[in-house]
């Protein structure tokens, strides 16, 4: 391996647990504000589910792989790219759907829905690509990642807090909003925190190496972005709807990969690095594009 394939960014333990559980904490925040009804809407509407499901768990960590093959990445970075597509949609898709003026309760749904996926079909896509790669194969193959504890890790971060969350919100549906209001906020400044906290105390790596996964970074975002909303429209949605799974596309969960790198690969560089960009890109990306559809003419967001 290469210098940046070998390259650890350094994260303690207790900065580890505290990751852990921020992410738990932002995961139980989203899930207050979901409810059965949200799936139920969702099997009234089986084309928008599985537009949702082939956009985001099969096309687009296929399309990365693509990508890789035709880029020839560094095998860590090449690995985080993977890791990346293979996360579920960031819990902020929803707040930029509703900014972007698209449809907010298919947000909401297909967000409690890969957020269900995401147990088994992470861990899946993950390995599955991971190991079909040959370059990133060669990584795996000197890191003991079991596939049952990945797949617990992923439960415990994101299914053990949605159940929660919707059962305290099925039994007392006041406090679970209350608590929706002050948690969303909280934990997602204590994830920010974390995440730079961590590039403080890497900052020579990331100085050093960022300019390796800057230029891929933004592209393979774009290639999300894009690949849903010409998804949505090769189906025929509606505008309202190519948005919406445009940003549910575009908006991966990073701060998951980043778990789960730190966890199962010790920091490996490349990997850290793709991660943590693509959590600072994506809401940028995010923002500027939700912005812009935001400006469009009624007339244009109805058609």
């Amino acid at each position: 391996m290469n210098e940046l394939d070998s390259i650890q960014i350094h994260f303690d333990t207790n900065s580890l647990w505290i990751l852990n559980i921020s992410l738990a904490i932002v995961m139980f925040g989203v899930s207050l504000g979901i409810s059965l009804n949200d799936f139920k809407r969702l099997l009234l509407q089986p084309k928008l589910v599985l537009i949702g499901i082939l956009s985001q768990f099969i096309l687009l960590p296929f399309f990365t792989y693509v990508l890789i093959l035709f880029i020839k990445p560094q095998p860590s970075i090449a690995l985080g790219m993977i890791m990346v597509a293979a996360c579920p949609g960031g819990n902020i898709s929803n707040f930029m759907t509703h900014l972007a003026k698209g449809n907010t309760a298919l947000s909401v749904s297909l967000t409690a829905f890969a957020t269900f996926l995401a147990m088994f079909m992470t861990p899946f896509n993950f390995e599955f690509y991971g190991h079909l790669y040959k370059p990133t194969s060669e990584i795996l193959k000197h890191v003991e990642l079991n596939p049952f504890e990945l797949v617990k890790l992923v439960l415990l971060i994101l299914g053990v807090p949605l159940f929660l969350g919707m059962f305290l919100r099925s039994k007392n549906e006041f406090l679970a909003n209350k608590l929706s209001k002050m948690l969303k906020p909280f934990s997602i400044l204590l994830f920010v925190a974390i995440v730079i906290i961590a590039f403080t105390n890497n900052l020579d790596v990331f100085k050093n190496y960022i300019h390796h996964v800057l230029i891929l970074g933004i592209s393979h975002n774009t290639l999300a972005i894009l690949l849903g909303f010409f998804v949505a429209k090769g189906f025929g949605l509606s505008f309202i709807n190519q948005k919406t799974i445009a940003i549910e596309t575009g908006i991966q969960n990073s701060g998951l990969g980043l778990l789960l790198i730190f966890t199962f690969f010790n920091g490996l560089g490349g990997m850290a690095i793709m991660a943590a960009f693509w959590g600072i890109w994506h809401i940028i990306s995010g923002l500027l594009l939700a912005f812009y559809w935001s400006k469009k003419s009624k007339k244009l967001i109805t058609c």
